[in-house]
């Protein structure tokens, strides 16, 4: 059995955690969040608490336990808390600001890269260099933050790019000149 799954999830007073078979759906005061688990588990209900076990001993089953309790623990943390991620731009002439709701990264580019957020997610810059991805889904804003990122990910030499808060960059030695 799986250490994670065995745990079972406390549920904050303000969120609302509905079950329907496999189809959870969480509602507090940060939104709300739907998912379908996978087969081989069942949720339910324990007072203020949900506990996940899996329906089987085949190895699927099993697989599954650990990977669903956290999927909904993590959803019943953003509903309630909310997650954010960090982002820094490093660079002379690298900066960020918010329009309307669209993210507009100057990057070192011939243009500026513009982003829209999806549904849930919220851009906000703070003294043009500093980036913050927040939302309730843990796993969209992680990857909204990725692709932030991935505009111009920070280069082993100076340092230059876009990198995550308390990220540490491995640094290269440059060309060694002639003695």
């Amino acid at each position: 059995m799986s250490r994670i799954g065995k745990n079972p999830i406390p549920i904050p007073d303000k969120v609302v955690v509905t079950l329907n078979g496999l189809a959870v759906s969480v509602k507090g005061p940060k939104g709300e969040l739907n998912r379908t688990l996978p087969e081989g588990v069942s949720v339910s209900q324990v007072e203020n608490t949900l506990v996940i076990t899996p329906t089987s001993e085949k190895r699927k089953s099993r697989e599954r336990h650990g990977l669903c309790r956290s999927l909904v623990a993590n959803m019943v943390q953003g509903v309630s808390e909310g997650y954010t991620r960090k982002l820094e731009l490093v660079g002379v002439g690298s900066r960020a600001q918010v329009k309307g709701k669209k993210l507009v990264v100057s990057a070192g580019f011939s243009h500026p890269v513009e982003m829209d957020p999806p549904a849930g997610i919220t851009f906000a810059v703070e003294n043009n260099t500093n980036v913050t991805v927040s939302g309730a889904d843990k796993e969209l804003v992680g990857n909204e933050a990725a692709k932030i990122r991935a505009i111009r990910p920070p280069e082993p030499y100076k340092g230059k790019g876009i990198k995550y808060a308390g990220e540490r960059i491995l640094r290269k030695a440059g060309k060694s000149g002639k003695k």
